[in-house]
C-alpha cells in the first residue's frame, strides 16, 4: 500500500512536492491560498527553481500527503504567473447587472458579481 493519501487543502504542509499531471515535479508548497471569509480554496503558492508562482484552485486536481498532483503540463507549470500578478477582485451582491435567469437568482441569494478592485 502506497503512503500517499488523500487530503484537504487544510492539512497540505509547507515543503510538500507539487507535480504536473504526468508526475513531474515543478516546485514545492510555500503556503496555501484560502479565502477566509467564506473558507474557499483559491489556490497555491509554489517555489519553484525560477521563482514563486501561483498555482490556481482550478489547476489543482489531488491533494496527497505525500505530494500534490496539478492539471497542468510542464509547459504550463513554466509559465505560471507570479503570485501578485493577477489584479484583485471583489465581489458586490448589490450591483444590478445580468439579465438572465441564473443572473436574478444569484442576486437573490447574495451571489454578487465579481469587480476588479481599486488600489
Amino acid at each position: 500500500m502506497s503512503d500517499a493519501e488523500p487530503i484537504a487543502y487544510t492539512a497540505l504542509q509547507p515543503g510538500t512536492p507539487v507535480q504536473t499531471r504526468d508526475g513531474r515535479e515543478f516546485g514545492r508548497v510555500e503556503h496555501v491560498l484560502v479565502v477566509d471569509e467564506v473558507a474557499v480554496f483559491d489556490g497555491l503558492v509554489v517555489k519553484t527553481p525560477d521563482g514563486t508562482r501561483f498555482v490556481d484552485a482550478d489547476h489543482v486536481g489531488r491533494l496527497f500527503t505525500t505530494h500534490v498532483l496539478t492539471t497542468l503540463s510542464a509547459d504550463e507549470a513554466a509559465h505560471l504567473p507570479l503570485p501578485d500578478q493577477d489584479p484583485a477582485y471583489d465581489v458586490d451582491s448589490n450591483e444590478d447587472t445580468g439579465r438572465s435567469l441564473g443572473d436574478r437568482f444569484g442576486r437573490m441569494f447574495g451571489r454578487g458579481t465579481w469587480k476588479r478592485e481599486r488600489r
